[in-house]
């Protein structure tokens, strides 16, 4: 038989002859600690009988080499006492995937979560067209029912600092659950009101159970995505939701022109009640201190109905991928404490900053939208149905800022990521585990289209008031500028608002829905202040200069995304190394409080 040559590679098996009659100590640990992973059954089935065979065939090789050559018998007498040490050859383990999801069940996630969010701009803008109707019907004035606007839009804010922190801790099934049955008793009251006071009070539950569905949506898409996929999931779940931007006041017109303006919520009431049917039916629990990666069986509330095709998927994933690294401890509840915990997210700098300069965008845009219905009754003499579909050129820029948005952000981060690859010498086969590097330039990442954003922004609502207020457009063919400066005020206001989403998310994975909270509050706080004085400005010094000085404010303030541009990240790295240290004190005084438990319980 022939002798292999030496110099040629091992075989495939990692299970190899020791070559050298003593080991070293390293070496002797690292195959008794392999001998044990292989006993406890570590090593995939297939590799230990690929192992046990191969060892069989040398053992049969080794004997029929000794019978055909009688005088090796002698010299291989004293190995067959000798312990033979096997070694195995290293072979990396498999990374583990974020989430073992695949991209199609991502986007069918994403496309409900997306649904339910619908119902926050949606109930929102859905009102608009009938703020006149509402105001003959209940004997009032505008202005009062523009109120209405106001609370719905602070309780907006508002509400999902509690809802979450509870997404964060209970999870983002049972939180959509929950709101979702919140809204629909809400719309209920709102379509037997007959009085202000009746109108207030369930708008604001209105808006209690609709805000929260962006939180938990957010939440979901950061639990199943990476920072480098999470772009284009964000960007079509704020398109999707922007349709009700879009499609809102045209049916809000519509409706009341023909069947009142009751008939609105009653058609909110049954567009929700369809959706949270579909949450319960297929959407599982994500939150990955419940579910992991995907792979930790659901049971319960965490389980959606119809599951079958989800456990034959948990079951396969968990076999090829048994990871349960992501899954920690649910906090022991809902306190005081977790939910004002996400408002400290605002006492750092860059996050106060980012946010702070997006609420002034978003209250500027909402001062446009919530002005509309009458400065163009008033100019054009519109009628309620005319009304909402002067809002569509609005709502269609919103659709499309959101997913353009989100493609930009994908291709932003491919290119910042490569030039990081490039300064720091690593290969693109190896994957870049960002909780790793603290250095990643993730807010350049998310803010490198900013400047042109901003520029278009600042322009068109300069220009906005007095396109509205010129002599030269008093004919409606006149609505044509206007219109479109305001397709560009919201384009732009979509885009930041989808990049400071994003960029939330990735600053705070653990906690996506909680700082998506926080984002929702300082913005909707502000523009709810906004819309409440918009028109008293408006009356007081005129259309064009009011947009103006809106606009003048805003380039004022964007220094701010220069301040995070330049030393954001040495902001979040100081961050990361705070809440590092904190965490080993957190842990450093939990054992040392559990060892005088222990000790006191041996004295005892």
């Amino acid at each position: 038989m022939s002798v292999q040559d030496p110099a040629a590679p091992p075989p495939w098996s990692p299970w190899q002859e020791s070559a050298e009659p003593a080991m070293s100590s390293t070496v002797t640990s690292d195959l008794l600690y392999h001998r044990h992973l292989h006993h406890i059954g570590h090593f995939p089935n297939h590799e230990r009988r690929h192992s046990q065979r191969q060892s069989r065939d040398q053992d049969r090789e080794r004997n029929t080499d000794n019978d055909e050559n009688p005088q090796t018998m002698d010299a291989n007498s004293d190995e067959k006492h000798t312990p033979r040490l096997e070694t195995i050859q290293e072979k990396p383990l498999p990374e583990q995937p974020y989430h073992v999801f695949t991209t199609r069940k991502k986007w069918q996630l994403v496309y409900i979560v997306s649904l339910a969010g619908l119902f926050s701009p949606l109930s929102s803008n859905i009102y608009f067209p009938a703020l006149s109707a509402i105001a003959d019907a209940i004997h009032t004035k505008i202005a009062l029912v523009s109120l209405t606007v106001t609370v719905y839009m602070a309780v907006q804010g508002i509400a999902p600092t509690f809802w979450g922190p509870l997404s964060d801790i209970r999870g983002r099934r049972i939180t959509f659950i929950g709101t979702f049955s919140v809204y629909l008793m809400a719309n209920v009251g709102l379509a037997f009101s007959k009085d202000f006071a009746s109108l207030m009070v369930f708008r604001a539950i209105q808006a209690a159970g609709s805000a929260a569905t962006v939180s938990v949506g957010a939440g979901v898409i950061g639990d199943i995505t990476t920072a480098k996929e999470r772009g284009g999931f964000m960007g079509s779940f704020g398109g999707i939701r922007m349709l009700g931007q879009s499609i809102g006041p045209v049916i809000g017109g519509v409706v009341t022109e023909y069947f009142g303006f009751h008939a609105i919520f009653w058609f909110l009431f049954i567009l929700a009640s369809l959706t949270l049917v579909l949450v319960v039916l297929f959407l599982p629990e994500t939150l990955r201190s419940i579910a992991g990666n995907g792979t930790v069986p659901l049971r319960g509330i965490n389980r959606p109905v119809i599951s079958r095709s989800l456990r034959k998927h948990w079951h396969e994933k968990a076999n090829s991928c048994d990871d349960t690294s992501e899954i920690t401890s649910p906090a022991s509840g809902l306190s005081l404490r977790s939910i004002l915990s996400p408002l400290r997210f605002l006492l750092e700098k860059d996050v106060f900053a980012v946010l702070s300069f997006g609420a002034v965008v978003y209250t500027i845009w909402s001062m446009v939208t919530s002005s509309t219905t009458a400065l163009f009754q008033q100019r054009f003499n519109l009628t309620n149905l005319q009304v909402g579909l002067i809002f569509l050129p609005n709502g269609a820029a919103c659709v499309s800022g959101s997913y353009i948005t989100g493609k930009l952000l994908d291709r932003d981060y491919a290119i910042v990521e490569a030039e990081y690859r490039v300064s720091h010498r690593i290969p693109s086969s190896v994957a870049l585990d960002r909780k790793k590097l603290a250095d990643f330039p993730v807010m350049r990442a998310r803010l490198r289209s900013s400047w042109y954003l901003v520029i278009a922004f600042v322009f068109s609502v300069g220009g906005y008031g007095f396109s509205i207020t010129s002599p030269l457009l008093e004919s409606n063919r006149g609505m044509a500028l206007p219109l479109f400066l305001q397709s560009v005020i919201a384009f732009t206001a979509t885009a930041v608002y989808t990049q400071n989403s994003a960029l939330m998310v990735d600053l705070y994975p653990g906690a996506s829905a909680s700082a998506t909270a926080v984002n929702n509050l300082i913005r909707c706080s502000l523009g709810a202040i906004g819309v409440g004085v918009v028109q008293f400005i408006i009356d007081m010094i005129g259309a064009g200069f009011a947009f103006l000085i809106f606009a003048a404010f805003t380039a004022v303030l964007s220094p701010l995304l220069w301040l995070v541009w330049v030393h954001g990240e040495t902001w979040r790295g100081r961050r990361i190394e705070r809440l590092e240290r904190e965490k080993m004190e957190k842990i450093n005084a939990e054992g040392g409080e559990s060892g005088r438990r222990q000790q006191q319980t041996g004295n005892s």
